[in-house]
């Protein structure tokens, strides 16, 4: 097993110097918690965007600004996020030990990859995650937001909702362990149709109705799988933020989707 997988995207998709990339999630961070309320309990899971941070960065900071309040109670971090350049059946982890940022390296929960690899759907690539981003991007946040976590990265390729719950349902856990699940929304489309485009993903993803498919999230794979899982689990959803690059950072004629959103356990009733 490699001992660490350096970082691919650092100085493309975010700041490759650590001084400017920490000051720079910071920034989000606290701009973003400028304009969301504290929630009353834990995420369980969150939905984030994996663009560059000039462009997704915004929205994916609304959903690590939730955590700020319970950063010392998350111990591990399960991220699904899906490939964009090496096809796989299933989902892949990692052959590496670590994975590495502009930060630091994040160790990587072998007890947990161990259980996750006796599952059929699972196998490893490292080819998957050798330059795969949908991972990365979020990794600078996790660590701002978190400080010392252990990671369980999986690359979702060809895998059915079942497939990707299942997963999610075997390392579940209790309040130390987040889900984290990296998707783009819409993509390519004019501004205004993009809009309205997402806006109706927004509502399918709210009302846990499944399946979604890939031109309304590219990750709509580890998408379905949770939204599966938090209708078995009667999990409550919160939309923290929808916005694309034509409000960001790019022009309005061909726009990419982000969306945040933020799953919550019910607490039980007493009767």
């Amino acid at each position: 097993m490699n001992p660490v997988r350096p970082a691919a995207v650092a100085g493309s998709f975010y700041p490759d110097r650590p001084e400017q990339l920490s000051e720079q999630v910071n920034a989000l961070l606290r701009a973003a918690a400028m304009h969301e309320p504290t929630p009353p309990s834990p995420p369980k899971a969150l939905i984030v965007p994996h663009a560059g941070y000039i462009y997704s960065g915004p929205v994916a900071a609304s959903a690590y600004a939730q955590l700020a309040p319970w950063k010392n109670t998350y111990r591990r971090v399960v991220l699904v996020g899906p490939v964009h350049r090496v096809p796989i059946r299933g989902l892949a982890l990692p052959q590496t030990g670590g994975f590495e940022t502009p930060l630091g390296v994040i160790p990587l929960d072998a007890e947990a990859m161990l259980t996750l690899a006796r599952l059929p759907q699972v196998t490893h690539s490292a080819a998957a995650h050798a330059w795969e981003h949908s991972l990365e991007v979020q990794l600078p946040f996790l660590q701002q937001a978190l400080g010392a976590f252990s990671l369980v990265p999986l690359a979702a390729g060809d895998a059915t909702p079942e497939e990707v719950a299942g997963v999610l349902d075997c390392l579940w856990g209790g309040p130390e362990t987040l889900i984290v699940i990296s998707s783009d929304l819409s993509h390519y489309l004019p501004y205004a149709t993009a809009k309205q485009f997402d806006q109706s993903t927004a509502e399918a993803i709210l009302q846990l109705r499944l399946p979604l498919n890939h031109e309304q999230a590219c990750g709509g794979t580890p998408i379905n799988g949770l939204l599966l899982e938090a209708k078995r689990r009667h999990l409550r959803v919160e939309l923290l933020d929808l916005r694309n690059s034509g409000d960001t950072a790019g022009d309005r004629s061909r726009v990419v989707g982000y969306g945040a959103f933020a799953f919550f356990e019910e607490p039980l009733l007493a009767h």
